[in-house]
């Protein structure tokens, strides 16, 4: 005899978040096809970020405060000489030094990444969720303000370069860090 399934359901779906969606708008669009309204995430990913999301639900929503403390981990990508306000690359052009720059060496680059391993401190981006007096940085940033950001404690426990073109100054790499880490 076949088990019936009795209840609404309950647990962690994994969904892979497209770029362009908030974690909200994941969210708000798994209440809207389940009917179910105690649906939470553990975490959040910038917009334009696309990557795994779990999404609790039920009496699964219990289990957010503690994946929350978890360990993150992110696949990034960067490119040297390209500054934007945003930090990232959907942000407004700043400064472009790309053209006749000589990018560093692999062996530099590796250097430069093994720095940021362990404890560091590090200031969030201004256009970013954290709240400063009430309200989020891209609250201000979007007004042309800058509030008094003070630097957090965050962990890099490891980061490992997975390509780099020297010819183009791009680079991907793999980042295992703590809550928080920009």
């Amino acid at each position: 005899m076949a088990a019936t399934f009795q209840g609404p359901p309950e647990g962690i779906i994994n969904l892979l978040k497209p770029a362009g969606m908030t974690s909200h708008d994941c969210v708000s669009f798994l209440r809207r096809i389940t009917k179910i309204r105690a649906i939470g995430h553990a975490g959040t990913l910038d917009p334009m970020a696309a990557g795994v999301l779990p999404l609790c639900i039920g009496r699964g929503t219990r289990l957010v405060e503690y994946m929350e403390l978890d360990g993150k981990s992110y696949r990034c990508e960067m490119l040297f000489g390209l500054e934007t306000d945003t930090l990232d690359i959907w942000g407004t052009v700043l400064e472009d030094r790309r053209a006749g720059m000589v990018y560093p060496s692999r062996q530099e680059v590796e250097a430069a990444l093994a720095s940021f391993s362990g404890a560091i401190q590090q200031y969030p981006p201004l256009y970013s969720a954290i709240k400063v007096d009430g309200r989020r940085l891209y609250e201000y940033a979007r007004n042309g303000k800058t509030p008094d950001i003070e630097p957090r404690s965050v962990v890099i426990h490891k980061i490992d370069l997975l390509e780099y073109d020297e010819s183009e100054g791009r680079l991907a790499f793999d980042v295992s860090c703590s809550k928080g880490t920009y």
